[in-house]
């Protein structure tokens, strides 16, 4: 029992994914994940479901006030607007950048490989395409016609927009903001505390989810579709461990090995989720504590990034339709490749928040390169697990992007980034609550109290 309270929530994280992998298996080729028995009821859309859901709504909870806070935090501590201006393009092209080289790797690892040559394209799955919003639309959306609205529904880019414009308010009003800025600071602390909270049962929900998803994908599935899974995690894999990293060391001088080790508790979390938006509280805890990147730029480059940055999603793009197209026996060419490229390069902006923006896109993409959008049915099936790794590779080049801009700002504490234990979370320690600290704010809370009693009093007795 020792040695588990002695491990670090990074391996303790990593022990509950492999035992969830395991256990997962085991209901899967036992066949007790047989629809309508007491596993599949009560086990794997009861118990794992529920701590799985549960641990990703406190996950998503905390994403809208953890960045507006920041946001706040952050663009007061910068004081410079053109700062701020430079960091915002500099995110955007190195997102834009990443997300063409991921999708041109992917339809030249695909197309060497040759998959989907002398496959049927008999599919008993179905696919319609979503309609995609225009990119006016998107652009004009981004200013929030009702920010609490944006802020209720998880619009990450309407509240980017109004959290940068609350800040710059705030520097335009100066000196008698101070109290407001200080306000933030303190709450933004508070959000960071409560991260450390939910990311303490991590372990628990990590398993739970994996279990769920592998007790549901099985074996069967994955080989019928072998080739195409196969080049799709070669091309993730390819991209986020080597691209990535020649990307972070040419532009930053960072050394990648040290922003691997840190970066495997958020790419667990992304890969269990399946969702970047719900990664970002553990994303921002990572980047700033233990990678050194300063606040003023983390609060804008990881919920910009995970808005907008879809490496992962480009790669799936690339390999899919060099996947359908030689099935049908497409000849696309150069041209029709350098399209898909671009639509994917624009279609990431375009589809920024839009739920299953993966599919989405890619029936953009179909339909403009002329492919069959109900070839998309062939992949289907295998998405939801191309969808985890996906989002690991999502969240690493978000983190990657952060680092870079930060180096380039003056804004990355070198000596956090090289030092190993920095910003590792023990729970023994952070979540204790210091007593008298405790008595202190209970004391004070209190005394606050009383002031507003007799104030009510002395209000009570004046009116009589």
């Amino acid at each position: 029992m020792s040695s588990v309270k002695s491990m670090s929530l990074t391996t303790k994280v990593l022990l509950g994914m492999a035992i969830g992998m395991v256990v997962g298996l085991l209901i899967n080729l036992t066949g007790l994940n047989a629809p309508g028995s007491f596993i599949n009821e009560y086990i794997v859309n009861g118990v794992f479901l529920l701590a799985g859901k549960m641990f990703v709504n406190a996950l998503k909870m905390l994403v809208v006030p953890l960045v507006m806070l920041s946001l706040i935090t952050g663009v007061c501590g910068i004081g410079d607007i053109r700062m701020l201006g430079r960091v915002g393009g500099k995110s955007f092209v190195l997102y834009m950048m990443t997300t063409a080289i991921a999708i041109a790797t992917a339809i030249v690892i695909a197309g060497a490989s040759g998959i989907g040559k002398g496959m049927n394209q008999d599919t008993a799955a179905e696919f319609s395409g979503s309609e995609s919003p225009a990119l006016t639309q998107v652009l004009i959306d981004i200013i929030p016609s009702n920010p609490i609205a944006s802020m209720a529904n998880g619009d990450m880019l309407p509240v980017i927009f109004f959290s940068i414009l609350l800040g710059i308010s705030m520097l335009m009003v100066g000196r008698k903001a101070t109290s407001i800025i200080e306000g933030a600071e303190v709450a933004n602390e508070v959000m960071m505390k409560m991260v450390n909270i939910v990311m303490s049962v991590a372990p628990y929900a990590v398993f739970a989810l994996i279990a769920k998803a592998v007790s549901e994908l099985g074996i069967e599935l994955l080989t019928s579709l072998a080739g195409y899974v196969i080049v799709l995690v070669g091309a993730l894999m390819f991209h986020m461990f080597v691209t990535m990293m020649i990307v972070l060391k040419v532009f930053s001088g960072l050394n990648p090995g040290i922003f691997l080790k840190k970066m495997r508790n958020v790419q667990v979390f992304a890969f269990s989720t399946a969702s970047s938006n719900a990664t970002i509280p553990v994303s921002m805890r990572t980047v700033t504590e233990r990678l050194g990147v300063n606040n003023s730029v983390a609060s804008f480059t990881v919920p910009f990034g995970a808005t907008i940055n879809m490496d992962g999603t480009a790669i799936m793009q690339g390999v899919a339709t060099v996947f359908i197209a030689n099935i049908y026996g497409v000849e696309l060419g150069v041209v029709g490749y350098l399209t898909v490229i671009l639509m994917s390069v624009l279609a990431s902006v375009g589809t920024a928040g839009v739920p299953g923006v993966g599919l989405i896109m890619l029936s953009m993409v179909f339909a403009q390169v002329g492919l069959p959008v109900e070839g998309i049915g062939l992949v289907l099936g295998v998405d939801r697990l191309m969808d985890m790794i996906r989002t690991a590779v999502n969240v690493t080049g978000d983190a990657t992007v952060s680092c870079i801009v930060a180096k380039s700002e003056g804004k990355l504490n070198r000596t956090v980034f090289d030092d190993p234990e920095a910003g590792q979370l023990d729970t023994t320690d952070e979540l204790h609550i210091d007593e008298d600290a405790g008595r202190e704010l209970a004391d004070f809370v209190e005394k606050t109290q009383e002031k507003t009693a007799a104030k009510r009093q002395e209000t009570s007795e004046s009116v009589l």
